[in-house]
């Protein structure tokens, strides 16, 4: 048992450091990297969806069925996240109506970090439940969401500097969100016998959160300026997004 513990935690680490993955944007000029960031939020927001439609629903669907108690905890996951941003909203200093935050913050950036911090945990979930099964299938699956997440970090990243953080802040946000997947693993190992039920609960919470977030918050940033070379190049960032899913797909088979 302690030599899963020590595969499924180094794996699980690895994964993590992959949100420092945005360090190298530190090598881009400031000018340079402004005018590219809102393509990555388009990106960003395809990766998610394309992550959903691709890779969580299809896996709810095949291990559990898409059944009425899935989709109240679908529900569920929305509800919360439609909260979470309402709380949001009331803690800010100003009144506008963007409903920033303090520091010209915006709310999204929150709600990204947020709906990676439950989307990391869940992959933790999985890389715990994968090793408890094998040391094998512990690294097929490490391997997987490793595939998946090199875009969907990179993306997040720069989502986190087009709301206002600087390049270090971001890193550093994004660092301590990759490391739910840590505790996501932890709790995967030490709750083994309920995996199952658990493993349900959180694919479908998750999925509502990044589908709520990329809905609610990026889509609606990709629609703030209006420009037709700027928006055709948005349109194909976001349809790369959800396209660079499909290749992962079959790695993962």
């Amino acid at each position: 048992m302690a030599v899963v513990w020590i595969y499924a935690l180094i794996g699980v680490v690895f994964v993590s450091l992959l949100s420092l993955l945005g360090a190298f944007t530190l090598t881009i000029k400031d000018t340079l990297l402004k005018k590219i960031l809102i393509y990555f939020v388009g990106f960003s927001a395809g990766a998610i969806l394309g992550d959903v439609f691709i890779h969580l629903i299809p896996e709810i669907s095949e291990s559990y069925g898409f059944t009425l108690q899935a989709s109240f905890y679908f529900l569920i996951g929305i509800v919360v996240s439609f909260l979470i941003e309402k709380a949001i909203c009331w803690q800010h200093t100003g009144h506008n109506d963007n409903c920033r935050t303090g520091h010209h913050v915006p709310r999204f950036t929150y709600m990204v970090l947020f709906g990676d911090g439950v989307h990391n945990f869940i992959d933790g979930l999985i890389i715990g439940a994968g090793f408890l099964s094998s040391i094998p299938i512990g690294i097929g699956i490490t391997f997987a969401v490793v595939l998946h997440e090199i875009p969907h970090e990179i993306g997040d990243f720069g989502v986190l500097i087009h709301g206002g953080l600087s390049r270090k802040k971001a890193l550093l946000y994004n660092f301590l969100s990759g490391l739910t997947a840590v505790a996501g693993t932890l709790v995967s190992l030490l709750l083994s016998q309920y995996a199952k039920g658990v493993h349900l609960f959180f694919l479908c919470f998750a999925s509502a959160n990044l589908i709520y977030v990329a809905g609610s918050n990026l889509i609606p940033e990709l629609h703030k300026d209006s420009d037709r070379k700027k928006d055709l190049i948005q349109i194909v960032s976001f349809i790369a997004g959800i396209l660079i899913m499909l290749p992962l797909l079959l790695l993962e088979k």
